[in-house]
């Protein structure tokens, strides 16, 4: 079972991780099976479809874990993410976020860090329980959008570890959290490059990063 980090001084919305995949089912067991290859420490053996697998119902467990886990890792730097330290979503200087979720909000809206990843983690979340789209049900079939949906959901969650690493790395420090950081990252990286899920230029903000902790594991 997950644990949720509620933060009095925001919206009292906290982001339940989405409910959990019900033990016993296939996705359980994919789930299982991921985390006995991370066990591993492979992570780049970890992230390949496992034999016989539906890709989608692979994407859509790990892209419900990976939400879980940045969900975990920004709950614990939310004191330190305010209306005042972060006025707009960023990733260093260059580069800024504006929210648009196509629906509520169409036109770009220019908006606090907390504000912008409220808005971003209360969208997945809302496509993570979306029957229709992550269908928890063995035998359900993924729509035929599912894959766009997942590129766009992890594209938006990149932009959170994009913030956390600019913008509150000594925090993540400070609280000695930056090994469970990397590893989570690292993950996800090697994750959306395994099955092209982020555009190239999306990733610029943590290229660096992503060189450094993707070259040791060639």
């Amino acid at each position: 079972g997950g644990y949720v980090f509620t933060n009095t001084n925001r919206s009292n919305k906290t982001f339940k991780p989405k409910k959990n995949i019900p033990e016993g089912s296939h996705q359980y067991e994919l789930l299982k099976h991921a985390e006995a290859t991370l066990g591993s420490g492979n992570l780049r053996m970890a992230v390949m479809l496992p034999e016989g697998e539906d890709l989608n119902e692979w994407v859509a467990v790990n892209t419900v874990d990976f939400f879980n886990q940045i969900n975990m890792l920004y709950g614990t730097i939310t004191d330190f993410c305010t209306e005042e330290s972060c006025p707009v979503m960023s990733a260093g200087p260059k580069y800024e976020y504006h929210w648009a979720d196509g629906t509520n909000i169409k036109k770009p809206i220019k908006c606090s860090a907390p504000k912008y990843i409220d808005y971003l983690m209360t969208w997945v979340q809302d496509q993570l329980d979306d029957e229709t789209l992550f269908p928890s049900k063995i035998g359900v079939p993924f729509k035929r959008n599912f894959m766009s949906v997942a590129k766009t959901i992890l594209k938006r969650l990149f932009r959170v570890y994009a913030h956390i690493y600019h913008q509150h790395f000594d925090s993540v420090m400070q609280l000695q959290e930056e090994a469970h950081l990397n590893t989570s990252f690292k993950h996800f990286i090697f994750f959306v490059q395994e099955f092209n899920l982020i555009d190239r230029k999306e990733l610029v903000p943590l290229q660096e990063l992503i060189e450094k902790l993707t070259t040791k594991d060639r």
